[in-house]
């Protein structure tokens, strides 16, 4: 059954009764994977907090010039997590925006952990600060850009306080397309940090009244190593993909009611058409007396 939870954020929780933790064997594996990347490539040593920050506050201020609002489903508020273990996001991937709203939830539900990030081992080449934002290059193509992913994975993994946000999809996939059709490389990450936390997150985007686009976000509950325990890989990522899949399919049930109501703003951007419009507007407002409202409609829709 979905979640009903309403907090507004993740709260750290000490490791319940059955939960999994990193075992030694755990460790050293991760260690052996992590230990194949030259030490200069480890995603985790080539990620700098100044450069995270100076983008967390760049992508802020871009997404409230050009779009309207970042939504959570107030049903869909981030999960406790325990603090022991790090933290796997997985995601469908519908559109340019998935990277930036990653950046955005990272500061303001993640802001005690270091985020991390697979993204095309083409474009960290061609963008090389995208590595010290935390991203790390992936080619899941060839044999050797799989082994350089979990080499990659393990050296975040090890570290309890990581959070790895995965387009699981893969590619670019229409919102609406059913199966979800994840990749296996969300599976596979589960055979080297049977520890971690794993945490469904469906995106969506629209328009409603206003000029700016509306970003949607809801978390599902997290699945532990344990409810993945004893799974074949198949199963595995079968088991992903319906939890993520009944979040997306309730997140779009609310989206299409256009009802502010359901969910919590997280961000509001800048209402109005802007230029000579809004600036003519303004001008007969004041002639009239009356206080000039740019938004088209309710602000709050």
């Amino acid at each position: 059954m979905p979640s009903t939870r309403t907090h507004a954020g993740p709260l750290s929780s000490k490791r319940p009764e059955g939960a999994m933790a990193a075992d030694e064997a755990t460790r050293a594996r991760l260690d052996r994977l992590a230990a194949r990347l030259p030490e200069a490539t480890r995603p985790t040593r080539r990620r700098k907090p100044r450069v995270v920050n100076f983008f967390t506050r760049y992508f802020d201020r871009y997404f409230r010039r050009h779009m309207n609002a970042l939504r959570l489903a107030r049903w869909g508020a981030a999960p406790p997590l325990r603090d022991d273990a790090p933290v796997v996001l997985y995601t469908n991937h519908p559109a340019w925006w998935d990277a930036a709203i990653y950046i955005l939830l990272a500061e303001r539900h993640f802001s005690r952990r270091a985020s991390y990030a697979p993204i095309d081992a083409e474009m960290l080449e061609k963008y090389g600060f995208f590595g010290r934002m935390g991203a790390y290059g992936v080619d899941l193509e060839s044999r050797r850009g799989a082994q350089d992913f979990l080499a990659a994975s393990a050296d975040i993994l090890a570290h309890d306080d990581a959070v790895i946000w995965v387009t699981a999809q893969g590619r670019f996939m229409d919102v609406r397309a059913r199966p979800l059709d994840l990749k296996p490389g969300i599976a596979h990450l589960y055979e080297i940090a049977p520890h971690a936390q794993y945490v469904p997150v469906a995106l969506e985007y629209g328009f409603w009244e206003q000029r700016g686009g509306e970003a949607f976000v809801a978390y599902g509950d997290a699945i532990s190593g344990d409810d993945l325990a004893g799974m074949e890989r198949a199963a595995r990522l079968s088991y992903l993909e319906d939890a993520l899949t009944r979040i997306a399919d309730r997140l779009s049930e609310d989206v299409i009611t256009r009802d502010p109501a359901r969910f919590d703003a997280l961000i509001e951007g800048k209402a109005g058409v802007g230029g000579i419009f809004d600036f003519t507007k303004r001008i007969l407002a004041r002639l009239k007396g009356e206080r000039y409202d740019p938004a088209h409609g309710r602000r709050d829709a």
